[in-house]
């Protein structure tokens, strides 16, 4: 018994509820749209900044955006467009 798909696994009454969330990556993009995000890309960089706009191909728009490599900032920004193909993850920034 049980599911086809073993990918995907889901929390029983038995697990803790830390274990697994029930959030979608869907649900996690419009709880950062607006906020501050860290967008890591294939190549090492990252960028930090608002997410102003991210479509299905991850291709994504930030304001305010600062650019570091290897933990130091290199560029200050204003608007600033990223295609998909190029990014690793997006996460959210930790609050101050």
């Amino acid at each position: 018994a049980g599911s086809r798909d073993h990918r995907y696994h889901s929390a029983t009454a038995a697990e803790p509820r830390t274990r697994m969330s029930k959030k979608s990556p869907g649900d996690f993009i419009k709880q950062v749209l607006g906020r501050p995000v860290i967008v890591k890309l294939n190549n090492g960089a990252d960028y930090r900044g608002i997410l102003s706009c991210l479509d299905g191909y991850m291709n994504l728009a930030m304001e305010q955006t600062e650019e570091y490599i290897d933990g130091q900032l290199k560029h200050k920004y204003g608007d600033t467009f990223i295609r998909g193909n190029n990014v690793l993850y997006i996460s959210a920034q930790p609050k101050k």
